[in-house]
């Protein structure tokens, strides 16, 4: 088994109601959730002309492999409506694979650490709610926060909104 943080967002519909089922059905598919981030709501980036998100990271357990997983996630988006009809536009539910063990991975349809990760504050503030001792490059996840402009837009939805089993 395998420890795998995962992040997830929605800003069409209920979005709550998207993040919750989305949890649903990745508990349905191999996965046991193992830690669930409160929610954090936040402006959308790259394409502005949608509604706001909100964002939550999980720490899940599992003994799929990478692209297993990767299959799994998109299959739950499918499942939950996810259209991709413009980039980085409006979602019911967008699951990214943040970090996959301790494993480093670059193809042509996955990257882990996800590329992006250490650049977002709607990533970054819920990951360290559930793991505070994550780092980069032996930086600590609170002073990557710390440096990143966005920060103050996270602001936090719902806190012990989730419960793990």
């Amino acid at each position: 088994m395998t420890d795998v943080y995962l992040s997830l967002g929605s800003n069409i519909g209920n979005r709550e109601g998207y993040l919750k089922k989305a949890l649903y059905e990745l508990s349905k598919r191999s996965m046991v959730i193992k830690s669930v981030s409160p929610i954090y709501e936040t402006e959308p980036i790259g394409y502005k002309e949608q509604g706001k998100f909100l964002n939550i990271a999980i720490l899940v357990e599992t003994k799929l492999s990478p692209h297993e997983l990767l299959n799994t996630i998109n299959s739950v988006e499918n499942s939950l409506g996810r259209e991709r009809i413009i980039r980085w536009g409006p979602r019911t539910i967008d699951i990214d694979i943040l970090l996959y063990g301790a494993k480093s991975l670059n193809d042509n349809d996955l990257i882990i650490p996800h590329q992006r990760m250490w650049e977002r504050a709607f990533v970054l503030i819920p990951l360290k709610d559930i793991n505070p001792n994550i780092t980069k490059d032996d930086v600590k996840v609170e002073e990557l926060i710390n440096a990143l402009p966005d920060k103050d837009g996270v602001k936090l939805y719902k806190k012990d909104w989730y419960k793990v089993e």
